[in-house]
């Protein structure tokens, strides 16, 4: 995933640019990941021997990520974020004026684990 990433966001390049670009040990590693994208196809290797990512199955690579510009980000960074805020503003609020809640702050938080959960492990797969 890494270095289909790479591909889209820097365009054709060389092995050993590849190597260096991603800290990879050895220049056959970064051909063995080349090779299993171009055997795939979601990679390509042209007459002068760089490598390019074929963007029309970019849609398909990245199911689950959301493209902001340059950034590429998990879908569910969104709803992480809003469950965030949402639960750090109704605990404060329950906090210094009620009891009732607890079940309800337990439950929000059980739901942030499991949406941040979510959302860095894919943007851990995503990590270039």
């Amino acid at each position: 995933m890494k270095v289909y990433i790479y591909l889209l966001k820097n365009g054709p390049s060389e092995l050993r640019d590849i190597q260096h670009a991603l800290c990879f040990s050895s220049a056959s590693l970064a051909s063995y990941h080349l090779g299993k994208l171009v055997e795939l196809g979601y990679a390509k290797q042209d007459a002068y021997g760089r490598y390019s990512a074929v963007k029309d199955l970019a849609d398909r690579a990245l199911e689950g990520y959301s493209k902001i510009g340059p950034a590429i980000v998990p879908q569910l960074f969104f709803f992480s974020l809003l469950f965030t805020i949402l639960v750090v503003f109704f605990s404060t609020a329950i906090w210094t004026g009620g009891n009732f809640i607890l079940y309800l702050i337990g439950v929000s938080f059980a739901m942030l684990a499991v949406f941040w959960f979510e959302t860095i492990r894919l943007w851990r797969k995503l990590a270039v």
